[in-house]
């Protein structure tokens, strides 16, 4: 392997710089460009996808009691010991009725109980459940959205969404 350095070097500082710079790259440790996650060697895996999250009753009346809740992830999501979910119901005209914030473990679990708001509308409704202050579309579990505006477009998640029947 021959490289020609930008100026003129004695011959046995040349070797000296090749033997640093080949002989580093040959002794660094295995694991220095590895692309696994710094827990995967102990069995944490890398981070996922919050778990999947489900709306009880799916159908109610105004006054009535609805729960959202979702299991521990079956991976390592990281949301960490402060994390908290953010719980939104649309109702059918579109208005935003309910709008907060639970606590969530570290692996995604969570409950959140609701009372149906006397002025929803009649109809479908939808739940929606995502972590909250956290880019929910990156697999990592960390919060990495960039600094700015607060009212950017999602290019390519869709934000989950589930059924609430609201009855007369």
């Amino acid at each position: 392997m021959y490289m020609k350095l930008p100026y003129r070097l004695p011959t046995r500082m040349k070797q000296l710089f090749f033997a640093l710079v080949f002989g580093a790259a040959l002794l660094a440790p295995a694991g220095a460009c590895s692309s696994r996650f710094p827990d995967e060697a102990t069995g944490g895996g890398p981070p996922c996808l919050p778990p999947s999250y489900s709306v009880s009753p799916t159908s109610a009346r105004p006054g009535e009691k609805v729960t959202v809740a979702a299991p521990a992830a079956d991976c390592n999501p990281r949301y960490g010991g402060t994390a908290r979910i953010a719980v939104g119901v649309t109702d059918a005209r579109g208005n935003k009725v309910i709008n907060a914030t639970a606590p969530m473990t570290d692996s995604g679990e969570f409950t959140y109980t609701f009372t149906v708001p006397e002025e929803i509308a009649v109809g479908q409704a939808t739940v929606t459940a995502m972590p909250h202050n956290i880019d929910w579309c990156d697999d990592t579990g960390r919060n990495n959205r960039a600094e700015g505006p607060v009212n950017f477009e999602r290019a390519s998640c869709a934000e989950p969404v589930k059924a609430l029947t609201i009855t007369p």
